[in-house]
């Protein structure tokens, strides 16, 4: 079995990733158009017709634009029509800033990487969200091409070809390798701008001049539910302070955790038989299956079954419209913030049911989590929230949305 864990040589292009990393864009916005041609090109993929903006669309907050299957199995049907995904797609803006993952020694735990399980890792290509970008073009249930090969074939033949030539090189094309990693550096490029991490919420405004654009009672009151470590805690693996040197917060700590979610039993992935043999058996192992791959990790595998990682709390409630239905967890299992507060608050207090009961039930049960070991039970399930507080909670994270437009004065 080959070693997955070892560090291979990195190539110049790769390194090129490496050593700029998230500045990338602003310092090469002509790499930053590239990556977006890229980004919406749906002739990449087999068949045509599927684009990664096809699961991470701007009018969603770069995530799925499918309001129907967000209301549902919460996962995405592939470029080949009856495929569909195990996972719900996640947000694509503000994942750029994520680190290699890495074990975090002094609090011997996982940090960095994407996807919700870590295996874009950045130890091949030195930046997670280049491996992240590579992922999906060759994933059967995705953009299924047969090979990278095939897709810098496109790509160099299409009308991405000459700019990909222009900043890489003539020769970038003549070697699939080659291509492939150039391709992920111009996504990385993209993903890294200003355009898809716009930090332009109302909460960014009120960081800047609280007494010129203040949050509302309500709003106010789910910040400091937000950060009461009796309450809400939701601060403690989302950040929402600006960093040591000002940087903007990303209301994630890119930690990985067990939350205690139930099965999304509506996920087609169950029924997919062919690519799924344990049918409606199979339960997502998150982290520890693929740590149980790697072989320095493996024996922390079992500690880690059930984990995924904890997203950005950015973005979170934009949505189109106002019936746009939106998903939430690494299965879509929940619905609305409402739930997903609700769930937090009452995970431990309430009896077990086979599925989450309609909101218009009040939500009297709660399915018994996927994966039993290792749930967190110090930070979520019984926070004594009234409904009032969780409600003000949700207020305070409808402020994370990107596009708020300031009052004229």
């Amino acid at each position: 079995m080959r070693d997955r864990d070892r560090m291979k040589p990195i190539h110049p292009l790769a390194l090129t990733a490496l050593l700029t990393a998230a500045p990338i864009a602003q310092a090469a916005p002509e790499l930053a158009t590239l990556g977006k041609a890229l980004f919406f090109d749906a002739t990449l993929s087999e068949p045509s017709g599927q684009s990664c903006a096809s699961c991470h669309a701007p009018i969603a907050g770069w995530s799925s634009p499918n309001s129907e299957a967000n209301a549902g199995g919460g996962v995405h049907e592939g470029a080949v029509s009856g495929r569909f995904g195990n996972r719900r797609p996640p947000m694509a803006a503000y994942a750029s800033f994520s680190p290699p993952l890495h074990l975090d020694a002094e609090e011997d735990h996982f940090v960095g990487g994407n996807f919700w399980d870590g295996r874009a890792t950045g130890w091949r290509l030195g930046h997670p969200t280049a491996e992240q970008a590579q992922g999906p073009f060759l994933n059967p249930v995705e953009q299924n091409l047969p090979d990278y090969a095939e897709l810098v074939r496109r790509v160099c033949t299409g009308p991405s070809g000459s700019a990909l030539r222009a900043w890489f090189g003539e020769s970038v094309c003549a070697n699939p390798t080659d291509g492939f990693n150039a391709i992920a550096q111009a996504l990385l490029a993209f993903e890294s701008s200003p355009e898809m991490n716009a930090f332009s919420s109302k909460y960014d405004y009120y960081l800047k001049d609280p007494q010129r654009y203040p949050l509302t009672e309500q709003e106010q009151l789910g910040l400091v539910l937000f950060e009461r470590k009796d309450k809400g805690n939701c601060a403690a693996c989302h950040p929402h302070t600006p960093g040591p040197k000002g940087e903007p917060a990303l209301f994630t700590d890119f930690t990985y955790d067990n939350l205690g979610v139930g099965r999304n039993l509506d996920n087609p992935w169950y029924r997919q038989n062919a690519r799924n043999p344990e049918g409606a058996a199979w339960r997502d192992h998150g982290l520890g299956g693929f740590l149980k791959t790697v072989p320095r990790f493996a024996d922390r595998t079992e500690e880690n079954l059930g984990k995924f990682k904890v997203p950005s709390l950015r973005n979170a409630d934009l949505r189109p419209s106002e019936g746009f239905a939106k998903s939430y967890m690494h299965n879509g299992a929940h619905k609305s913030l409402e739930e997903v507060v609700h769930f937090y608050n009452t995970r431990d207090t309430k009896p077990v049911c086979e599925r989450i009961d309609a909101p218009e039930s009040g939500r009297n049960c709660w399915p018994e989590p996927e994966i039993a070991a290792n749930v967190n039970t110090d930070e979520l399930g019984n926070l004594s929230l009234s409904a009032v507080e969780e409600a003000a909670i949700v207020a305070f994270m409808r402020t994370l949305n990107d596009g708020w437009t300031p009052p004229a004065d």
